[in-house]
């Protein structure tokens, strides 16, 4: 997953850019091995801007484009899609909240200090491995991914552990 930008900054990217930019981070997460790679906004922003969510193939990669960067709104959105049958549950939840992907996600790449914690990331930061790259929205190239990737095949994941150390 890689948050980042406002919904200003993403509609100001324009069509051709996402595209170029959905199909070079698409191939990097394929090449990588990944099911699914979802783009998020890091926040709303200030200025209304209506985008939708969508995906695309890239390679055996589903690219999600997914604008919603209020953690709460997606969460509330999850909870409405549950059927009357469901049972509400971490799994049931994580299901309507991480779909079409079908688990969480393994890697985080947050553009942005890494004092804030994005808003759209309410779920997802329990398990995710994070790292940050201090750039906008605008300067995000196939290499910052490439990088993250790298870093996180680093670490040792713990899944919420302590050392055994300590």
């Amino acid at each position: 997953m890689v948050v980042g930008g406002t919904l200003r900054d993403w509609e100001e990217l324009g069509e051709d850019r996402w595209a170029h930019r959905v199909e070079q981070l698409g191939q990097v997460a394929d090449d990588a091995g990944a099911s699914f790679l979802t783009l998020r906004a890091y926040e709303p922003g200030d200025d209304p801007v209506e985008l939708h969510r969508w995906e695309r193939p890239v390679g055996s990669c589903r690219v999600i484009v997914d604008p919603c960067g209020d953690g709460r709104e997606r969460f509330a959105q999850a909870m409405q899609q549950l059927q009357p049958e469901d049972p509400v549950n971490e799994a049931t939840v994580a299901e309507m909240l991480y779909a079409p992907a079908d688990c969480e996600p393994d890697l985080i790449v947050v553009l942005g200090e890494s004092t804030r914690l994005p808003p759209s990331l309410v779920w997802e930061l329990a398990y995710g491995e994070l790292v940050f790259h201090p750039l906008g929205w605008d300067e995000l190239a196939a290499d910052h991914l490439v990088a993250a990737i790298a870093d996180f095949a680093r670490r040792e994941r713990r899944f919420g552990g302590l050392d055994e150390e300590t």
